[in-house]
Order: C-alpha cells, then sequence, then structure tokens
C-alpha cells in the first residue's frame, strides 16, 4: 500500500512549491496550482527552461484566491490584489493562444528586478476551458498539460542509486516538481502502471507519462542550472517510446474532493508499463 507523503502545490507556473498537509483537489487539479503564470512582452509563457530564477520566487496565495503574496531572498514581499475584473491579455503556452488576466505594473516590475527581464503576471480566467489530452481527458490551469503529477519515493530511489553509481550526486525530489509524493510502493516506476486511483475524496485517471525536461537541471533553491543530471541517466533507461524521457505520471481529475499527507493510495485499475 502506498500512501502520500508530500502535497505540492505550484502558484505561479515554474517558481517555489508550497507544501501543503491537506488540499482541495479541484477539476483542474490542486487549487490555485499553476493558475498563475509569466509571460514577456510578446505573451509567450517562462519557465524555467528559459528563466531558471523563477524557482528563487516563493508566492503564496489566499485560500479564497483573491490575494497572492510574492517573495524573494533579498527584495520586498510584495502582495497583489487578485481582480477579476480586469482586463484579458493574448498569451501563447507552446505555441497555442490562450488567455491571461494581466495582475498590473506593480508585480511586473517587483517580477522583472527579481529575473532581471521584462514579463507580467497573469492569472487564469474564470471563463478558461482548456480541455487536457490523454487516455483521460481533463482540464488544468497553466499546467504544461494534465492537471496533477504524481510521483513515487522508490522511483526516484532508483535514479538515485544509478546516479551514484555513474558518480554522480542524487538529486533530491523537488528537482520534479510533483503535486502528490507516494511512498510504500517497493516497485520503482509503479505509478506508471496505475490508471485509476483514489485518494481521499478524490479520483484521479491516468492520462500520460510525465515527460522531463531540462528543468530538472534547475537547482529548485538556487535557481541555477547545474549540468546535463539527471537527465543524461534517465535517458539510458527510461527513453519513452513516443520521445523523450520519463520519470512520474500525469492524471486527469476525475472527482474533486479533500485530500492529505497521510492519505492511503486505492487503485481501482491498473494497466500495463509502457517500458
Amino acid at each position: 500500500m502506498a500512501i502520500v507523503t508530500d502535497l505540492k502545490c505550484f502558484p505561479i507556473k515554474g517558481c517555489a512549491g508550497v507544501p501543503l498537509a491537506d488540499a482541495l483537489m479541484t477539476p483542474a487539479g490542486l487549487a490555485h496550482d499553476r493558475a498563475f503564470m509569466f509571460v514577456g512582452e510578446d505573451g509567450g509563457f517562462r519557465s524555467q527552461r528559459r528563466s531558471p530564477r523563477l524557482a528563487v520566487i516563493q508566492p503564496s496565495v489566499t485560500p479564497a484566491g483573491d490575494r497572492i503574496t510574492l517573495r524573494a531572498k533579498g527584495f520586498m514581499a510584495l502582495d497583489v490584489e487578485v481582480d477579476l475584473t480586469l482586463a484579458r491579455r493574448d498569451v501563447t503556452m507552446f505555441g497555442a493562444p490562450d488567455l491571461g488576466i494581466d495582475l498590473g505594473g506593480d508585480a511586473a516590475a517587483w517580477l522583472s528586478a527579481v529575473l532581471g527581464e521584462r514579463v507580467r503576471l497573469v492569472r487564469v480566467p474564470p471563463e478558461h476551458d482548456r480541455v487536457t489530452d490523454g487516455q483521460v481527458p481533463g482540464t488544468s490551469g497553466y499546467a504544461d498539460s494534465s492537471a496533477v503529477h504524481l510521483l513515487s519515493r522508490s522511483t526516484l530511489a532508483e535514479l538515485n542509486a544509478r546516479l551514484i553509481a555513474a558518480g554522480a550526486a542524487p538529486v533530491p525530489i523537488d528537482r520534479f516538481r510533483a503535486n502528490i509524493v507516494v511512498d510504500g510502493w517497493a516497485e520503482p516506476s509503479t505509478e506508471d502502471r496505475v490508471r485509476r486511483v483514489r485518494i481521499g475524496d478524490c479520483d484521479l485517471g491516468y492520462t500520460k507519462l510525465a515527460i522531463r525536461c531540462v528543468v530538472t537541471t534547475v537547482d529548485q533553491e538556487a535557481g541555477t542550472k547545474t549540468g546535463l543530471e539527471p537527465l543524461r541517466t534517465l535517458a539510458r533507461y527510461r527513453r519513452a517510446a513516443a520521445g523523450g524521457v520519463a520519470f512520474g505520471a500525469k492524471f486527469a481529475v476525475l472527482r474533486a474532493g479533500k485530500l492529505s499527507v497521510g492519505d492511503a493510495l486505492s487503485v481501482d485499475t491498473w494497466g500495463e508499463s509502457e517500458f
């Protein structure tokens, strides 16, 4: 049996996460997860792929979602009102058009100073109707794909054993920015085979493997890239048939509800691994 050991919400795409003891799972993932993101003047989204310093920004959102606070070492904290009536602006993610609520000049100036590039902070509009792909359709805010990323500690343990054997340093689990971390599965990558799972009051349906990118090479405390690992080692044993290297699994929300650290996972349906 596996249990939840960590829950983490990432309010701003690419920025630090907020650890939670209890959380509400909404149809778009954990409440406020990836509800905000940074865009350049052209409306294109920013992530740690291009801007690794995003990792040093620590956001927090009120339970009602009506205010977000931005913090970063060396800068005064900034409180930003989240006004859903503000003007929408065109934004793009991976070339796909979308909309965001621009949260104003104070947030833009603060964030631009921290990052050293001109950016704006936008919020998902209430009318956001994004449909995500994969085996089970769903929705999400500004997440790369599906709403929920789940990763097991045995999966990380296997990777770290391989890194050490190759003479590289082990990596912490925060490199993979998972929403739900679980422990108790003896076999690495058991999450690859989960197709429908109940956690607390919510049900999740498997959509796809989590394909990894250069964000896994970013030190999440320093906001700097560290080299080729762990991607180089993952490429030796986790190459997905459709391309890229996979680590962890993505899920859509089938039933919203509360979940907590310590909750057991009840897997209703298993499938075959793609490896």
